[in-house]
């Protein structure tokens, strides 16, 4: 009995598109970048294709228009015009879709894909922070962005000397 492919409810991640590219054969290749570059393929040559096609795919993915970045932008707009300077980064801030981000925790590299909905996509699932990623692979709660290396941990203030004027 022949089995039928049915179509995900949602469509798969760029990343596990991309993974899957290898396995396909010659002729779904051919039919992809024909799809993706509305004309024949300019070689015969595998790795070239592939390449080409996983670039163009994450192209089509991560150009997507942002609202909340637009919005980002749009404060930091207004605050430069208001004030002349530029705050060096929103307490929101998330990094562009598209962005990778890696951590070796325990001997074992950890990696992270931001997307452009706001999300994160990590090991095939999606997550809305940083920090529930952290607490995935550490088992403790951990700040997401100072555990991926995006903030750095505040410095501690030196106390102040009792008696001393400055």
């Amino acid at each position: 009995m022949r089995s039928l492919k049915t179509m995900p409810a949602t469509p798969p991640s760029v990343t596990s598109q991309i993974a899957q590219l290898p396995e396909l054969p010659m002729p779904e290749i051919k039919s992809l970048w024909q799809r993706l570059f509305h004309g024949d393929t300019p070689t015969h040559n595998r790795q070239f294709l592939e390449r080409r096609i996983a670039y163009k795919l994450q192209e089509i993915e991560f150009r997507k228009v942002d609202a909340s970045l637009l919005d980002r932008n749009k404060r930091r707009i207004e605050s430069l015009i208001e004030t002349g300077k530029v705050k060096t980064r929103d307490p929101d801030y998330r990094p562009v879709a598209g962005t990778m981000l890696t951590r070796e925790y325990q001997d074992k590299e950890y990696r992270v894909i931001a997307t452009a909905d706001g999300n994160y996509d990590f090991d095939g699932r999606m997550y809305q922070s940083l920090s529930q990623i952290a607490r995935e692979i550490t088992g403790t709660r951990w700040s997401g962005p100072l555990f991926f290396g995006l903030k750095t941990r505040a410095a501690k203030a030196a106390p102040a000397k009792k008696g001393v004027r400055t």
